[in-house]
């Protein structure tokens, strides 16, 4: 189940107001992305794809946390119910799906690892899985990004990115191009993606 738009706005607001930063907006540009791309590729429901993109790092309501804004976003939206929304807190920093490649401080206790582990090995990627993946690596603060631009921005911030992880960014935006029959930076508008 997830919410409608309007809920998941609210959550987002409200969420903003706990712990305010610029990872609303990027909420909201990854969002805005989930969208477009959920539209030109067709068989998917852009409604659906824009209030995961919307809440994504939910987690991030209860504190400056690396991968406790993971852990946090999970439990948060499953206890409300949103077990589809809970899936994407779950698997939207899992390209690899890999615990041990987490971008940021393990700052959780091992029993919260372990259980992220357990209920990521379970998963199954679907459509939405990495879609949100996708846009993730798109949406900056402050409108869409190019892949690489935003991987750098995160390597610069954190001081490394996952080669593997790199490389399935840009296997996903290729996955999702041929699904649309056109190019990511074209459907969400970055031109500087263009050539």
């Amino acid at each position: 189940m997830i919410p409608v738009r309007e809920t998941a706005e609210r959550i987002l607001k409200e969420a903003e107001q706990c712990n305010p930063g610029a990872w609303g907006d990027h909420s909201r540009v990854t969002a805005y992305c989930a969208e477009k791309i959920a539209l030109a590729c067709g068989g998917m429901d852009p409604e659906k794809a824009y209030v995961c993109g919307l809440l994504h790092d939910i987690g991030r309501k209860f504190g400056v946390k690396h991968l406790g804004h993971i852990s946090d976003g999970w439990h948060y939206m499953k206890d409300m119910g949103y077990d589809e929304v809970a899936r994407i807190c779950l698997t939207h920093s899992f390209s690899v799906q890999d615990i041990r490649d987490y971008i940021g401080r393990f700052d959780i206790s091992e029993e919260e690892q372990q259980e992220l582990k357990a209920a990521l090995k379970d998963i199954v990627y679907d459509d939405y899985d990495l879609l949100i993946q996708l846009c993730d690596s798109l949406a900056g603060a402050e409108g869409v990004m190019t892949i690489e631009d935003r991987m750098n921005d995160v390597k610069r911030r954190y001081g490394s990115y996952p080669q593997e992880k790199w490389d399935r960014n840009l296997e996903l935006k290729e996955l999702f191009e041929k699904r649309a029959g056109k190019g990511i930076y074209e459907i969400v508008g970055c031109a500087a993606g263009r050539n």
